[in-house]
C-alpha cells in the first residue's frame, strides 16, 4: 500500500538554540526537585520509622540512590545531549516502540497530571492566607467549578506563556527564583536553630506507634525518593544547554548535592524545634515548627516559601515536558506539528500549547489530582529503570561514542540504581495494584497511536540522522 508523506516531514528539522548556561542548568535541577515535599514529608517519614536516626538514614539512602541515577544519566546526557532526554537514550538503545511509549506516557499522562497537581497544590498553599480564602469558593454558573481551579488554570497558562517566549527567559526565571527559594529555606533553618525554644534532646525522641520494621523504612525511603524526584528533567532540555559535555554532569551531580544539603538542613531544623511525636502528628511540620518559633508570622513565612518553591517547580515541569513530544515529532514518531519552532521566540510552541491544554482539561474535570498522578507512578519508575539500563547497552554496542563524562563506579552504581528502581516498581504494583494496572493500560494505549503515526507519516528518521 502506498503512503502519502508530506514533503515537510522529510525536511531536516531545525534545532532549538543552545542558550542555557551551567548555572541555569543547575537551577533547573534544584528548582524542579525542591517543591513542597521537603516541608511535608517529614511527617510521613516519622510516622513510618518512628525515630530521628532512621529518618536521616532514609534521607541519606534516598539521596545516594538519586545520585547514582543522576550520575548514570550524566553519562548518557553528555554523550547524547539532545532534546528529549530519556526518549533519546531509549530510542538509540531499544528502538522506536519503547521510546514512543515513553513519550506517549509523559505527553498524555505524567506531565499534564504533574502540572495539574502542582498548580492545584499552589492554590491550596496560598489558601492559608486570608487574602486568598476566596480560592475555596465556587464560581457562579451552571458548572461545578471552584475559584482554585480557575487560579490553577491561570497559573498554568502564565508559566506556559513564559516558556513560549523562549527558554532563555524561562531559564533566567528559574535561576533567579531558585536562588531565592534556597535563601528562604536557609532562613527557615536558621530561624529554627537560633530559637531558644529548640532542643537537641528532640533528636532522641521517638514515636511509639510507628509502622517500623522493613515496611516502615521502605515507605520512608519511597517518600525521600519522591522528594528527590525531578532531577531527570534537565536531560529533556539537554539540546538547549551550552557546552553540555561539561554543564550536564556538573548540573545533575552538583544540583543533587545542593538539594541534599537543603533537605537535611530543613529536616534537622524541624526536629530541633519539634519532638518526633509532634512531627508525626503535624500535617505541615515546617509550618508547625515556625509557628513555635515566630507565631503566626512564622507560619506565614513558611507558607510563602512553600508557594514560591511550588511556583519554581512548575516552571521546570512545563519547560521539560514540552521537549519530549517535540523530539519525537522531529524523528517522525509523532505528529509533525509538535516539531514546530516559533520563528521569533525559538521555542517548541505547539508542544507547549497542547501540554497546557491537556493540563487545563485535567484541572477542569478532575478533582483528585494526587490520585490521578499516582497512575503514572508505575510508568515513571519503569522508565527510570529502562533508561538506566541503556548505559550498559551503549558501553557494549558503541564504545566509539565520545563520553566526556563516565559514571564513576561503573557497572556497580548504575546496577544498584536499576535494582532499586525495580524494587520501587514492584512496591508500587503491590501497594497500588489497581492504579498500576491502569497505568500499564495507559502506556499500552500508545501502541495504536504509534500505528496511526506510522501509517500516516511512514518510517521514522534513522537514529544516526537524529543527532
Amino acid at each position: 500500500m502506498s503512503q502519502t508523506v508530506s514533503p515537510q516531514v522529510h525536511k531536516t528539522p531545525a534545532d532549538l538554540p543552545r542558550v542555557l548556561g551551567a548555572s541555569q542548568a543547575m537551577a533547573i535541577v534544584v528548582g524542579t526537585i525542591i517543591g513542597s515535599g521537603i516541608f511535608l514529608v517529614p511527617r510521613e517519614m516519622m510516622r513510618d520509622v518512628g525515630s530521628s536516626s532512621l529518618v536521616y538514614l532514609a534521607w541519606i539512602i534516598g539521596g545516594l540512590l538519586s545520585l547514582f541515577g543522576a550520575m548514570t544519566y550524566a553519562e548518557l546526557g553528555a554523550m547524547l545531549p539532545y532534546a528529549g532526554g530519556e526518549y533519546v537514550y531509549l530510542r538509540g538503545a531499544y528502538g522506536d516502540t519503547p521510546a514512543f511509549l515513553y513519550m506517549w506516557t509523559w505527553f498524555a499522562v505524567a506531565k499534564p497530571a504533574s502540572i495539574a497537581a502542582v498548580t492545584s497544590g499552589l492554590g491550596r498553599t496560598l489558601g492559608v492566607f486570608p487574602a486568598f480564602h476566596w480560592l475555596s469558593a465556587s464560581v457562579p454558573g451552571p458548572f461545578p467549578l471552584l475559584w482554585s481551579q480557575v487560579f490553577a488554570i491561570a497559573v498554568t497558562w502564565f508559566m506556559t506563556g513564559l516558556n513560549y517566549l523562549g527558554i532563555k527567559k524561562a531559564g533566567d526565571f528559574q535561576l533567579i527564583f531558585t536562588v531565592l527559594k534556597a535563601i528562604l529555606i536557609l532562613i527557615v533553618a536558621a530561624l529554627c536553630f537560633a530559637s531558644a525554644t529548640g532542643s537537641w534532646a528532640n533528636f532522641a525522641t521517638s514515636v511509639p506507634h510507628a509502622v517500623g520494621g522493613i515496611n516502615g523504612f521502605m515507605a520512608a525511603l519511597i517518600a525521600t525518593l519522591w522528594a528527590y524526584d525531578g532531577w531527570n528533567d534537565l536531560t529533556m532540555v539537554a539540546g538547549e544547554v551550552r557546552r553540555p559535555e561539561r554543564s550536564l554532569p556538573f548540573a545533575l551531580i552538583g544540583g543533587l548535592f545542593v538539594v541534599g544539603i537543603l533537605f537535611m538542613a530543613t529536616n534537622a531544623a524541624i526536629q530541633y524545634i519539634l519532638p518526633a511525636a509532634q512531627i508525626a502528628a503535624s500535617e505541615r511540620p515546617a509550618v508547625a515548627a515556625l509557628s513555635v518559633v515566630a507565631g503566626a508570622r512564622g507560619a506565614g513565612f513558611v507558607a510563602a516559601a512553600m508557594a514560591l518553591s511550588i511556583f519554581v517547580t512548575l516552571n521546570g515541569t512545563v519547560m521539560s515536558g514540552a521537549r519530549i513530544p517535540f523530539a519525537a515529532a522531529r524523528d517522525r514518531l509523532f505528529f509533525p506539528q509538535f516539531a514546530h519552532i516559533h520563528p521569533r521566540f525559538q521555542s517548541p510552541s505547539t508542544s507547549l500549547v497542547v501540554q497546557g491544554l491537556l493540563s487545563t482539561v485535567l484541572l477542569l474535570f478532575l478533582s483528585q489530582f494526587q490520585q490521578h498522578f499516582e497512575l503514572a507512578v508505575f510508568a515513571e519508575w519503569l522508565f527510570y529503570m529502562l533508561t538506566a539500563t541503556t548505559v550498559f547497552v551503549y558501553r557494549r554496542r558503541h564504545p566509539e561514542f565520545a563520553r566526556p563524562y563516565r559514571v564513576w563506579g561503573y557497572p556497580l552504581l548504575p546496577a544498584i540504581f536499576v535494582v532499586c528502581a525495580a524494587a520501587v516498581l514492584v512496591s508500587s504494583y503491590a501497594s497500588n495494584l489497581e492504579g498500576s494496572l491502569l497505568g500499564t493500560g495507559l502506556i499500552l494505549l500508545g501502541l495504536p497511536v504509534l500505528w496511526l503515526v506510522r501509517r500516516r507519516y511512514g518510517a521514522s528518521r534513522p537514529v544516526s540522522q537524529s543527532r
